[in-house]
């Protein structure tokens, strides 16, 4: 009977997605092959250092990609679970995605005039607004910038000059948002700009004050009330935080945490900036990753899949915060690139994707149906602390010691990384916090087989032990 087969074995329910089904690796040689390493041979030639580190360790070259794979020009194909860390939302190469591009370049695509895409993508985030009055909304093309106009767009609405954001917290590589970060990222690029203060974030699993959660009693946000008497001038023009925090590991806080933050906010006289760059558009199983708690932003920062893989980005507020000056004066808040006629269509079209095939329903099935595979991976290896997620947002602690939580050393992290490479499966497994933020059209049969080589690479690691070093 169908009740008695394996959840593996059975199809689930999923709406009608654009995309292939049950995708899996398929290896023709060694990873890389020959063509991928003479290609990169040629780039490395003319390549600045410091591209991202996963495209630098596997080392191959793309040849084309479709859903959830990814084949590289050795005839090589891989399960994708990176997804363009938060970008990859429709999955690669979405028909209706590519066929709205396609059909636009050869319209118009440079300039800041009014198009027809551009007014139905202001309509469509208008529909799904992430607080009832925030629906103006000013395009930009990179996450970095949208949260630099952000900042501005509070300076001049309050009168304010200074921000706090949360240790963890990632917003950007630019000026203003590099000293916002949570990180020592920052190492050797300072000063950072004056005005920036930076509190606990509710990490729980890694709490920064060594408490345990609920018996805290949310002690963070307490230490941040504190931090804001003793650190700050008195003229905090806004709070900026991520709803569930990307770079840090896809850490999700208790549902308390955003409201309290914000009402100290309110407190302070200062405004909430929500970045939802990786959590919007349905990548934690709600349109918006505030909406899991219930907060509403005064301002919103968008960005990654909602542009289906074009770079796009954007600021929402409302008209009441977006009508300050000098911000609103014209060209006070624009960029050369944003809102052109071809980003347009492309956030067009993608966000008419997650409507019409249901993906934010879809990432909180098979989100929920991933993380049924991974949580008993963590009383099966001795070096899973902790595997977490809401949606495809998810996560896997990886640890030297389940007491004391110290993270996996980067030489084993490194070693699943290539293990995982080898057998047909791009992760971001090289850190300890290994992220996992597959395309939202992904379904049950090609999670099955990404989870059957995670399993495979740890049950190596618990074998050979190199976990201990």
């Amino acid at each position: 009977m169908e009740s008695m087969q394996p959840e593996s074995s059975r199809a689930i329910n999923q709406p009608l997605i654009n995309q292939p089904k049950g995708q899996k690796p398929s290896l023709r040689g060694p990873i890389p092959g020959p063509k991928s390493q003479a290609i990169r041979a040629r780039e490395d030639q003319n390549l600045a250092p410091g591209l991202q580190g996963f495209a630098l360790m596997a080392g191959i070259v793309v040849d084309h990609a479709r859903g959830s794979a990814v084949t590289d020009v050795d005839g090589n194909t891989f399960i994708d679970i990176i997804g363009g860390i938060g970008v990859n939302g429709l999955g690669h190469s979405h028909p209706k995605f590519v066929e709205a591009v396609k059909a636009q370049v050869e319209k118009a695509s440079v300039g800041s005039f009014t198009s027809e895409p551009r007014v139905e993508l202001f309509d469509r985030l208008a529909e799904h607004r992430p607080a009832p009055k925030v629906h103006r909304t000013q395009l930009y093309s990179s996450g970095a910038e949208a949260v630099e106009s952000a900042l501005r767009l509070a300076k001049c609405s309050t009168g304010k000059y200074e921000f706090v954001s949360f240790w963890g917290g990632f917003h950007g590589k630019t000026m203003g948002a590099l000293s916002l970060m949570g990180s020592d990222f920052k190492d050797r690029l300072g000063p950072m700009v004056p005005g920036s203060h930076i509190a606990p974030y509710a990490n729980c699993y890694r709490c920064p004050l060594k408490l345990e959660y609920p018996s805290c009693g949310m002690a963070c946000v307490e230490m941040l009330r504190k931090q804001i008497k003793s650190t700050t001038a008195g003229e905090i023009a806004a709070f900026i935080v991520e709803p569930m925090q990307g770079t840090a590991g896809n850490v999700i806080p208790p549902k308390e945490f955003l409201p309290a933050v914000q009402e100290v906010a309110r407190e302070v006289g200062a405004l909430l900036i929500v970045d939802e760059m990786i959590t919007g558009f349905g990548r934690t199983g709600k349109y918006w990753g505030a909406e899991h708690s219930g907060v509403e932003p005064d301002i919103v920062t968008l960005g990654k899949q909602f542009g289906g893989g074009f770079p796009i980005s954007a600021v929402m507020s409302r008209d009441e915060i977006v009508n300050a000056k000098p911000w609103s004066n014209p060209s006070g808040s624009s960029s050369s690139y944003g809102g052109n006629p071809l980003a347009a269509a492309a956030a067009a079209a993608a966000t008419r994707v997650i409507d019409e095939e249901g993906l934010v329903e879809n990432s909180r099935v098979m989100g929920e149906y991933f993380l049924r595979k991974l949580e008993p991976m963590v009383d099966r290896y001795p070096f899973v602390g902790q595997a977490k997620g809401l949606g495809l947002f998810l996560g896997i602690e990886l640890v030297k010691d389940k007491g004391t939580k110290e993270p996996l050393s980067k030489t084993a992290t490194n070693r699943i990384f290539s293990e995982c490479l080898k057998r047909g499966l791009l992760t971001m497994s090289y850190a300890s916090s290994f992220r996992i933020q597959p395309a939202m059209t992904i379904d049950s049969q090609t999670i099955d087989h990404a989870v059957a080589i995670i399993d495979e690479v740890f049950e190596l690691v618990t074998r050979e032990g190199f976990w201990k070093a």
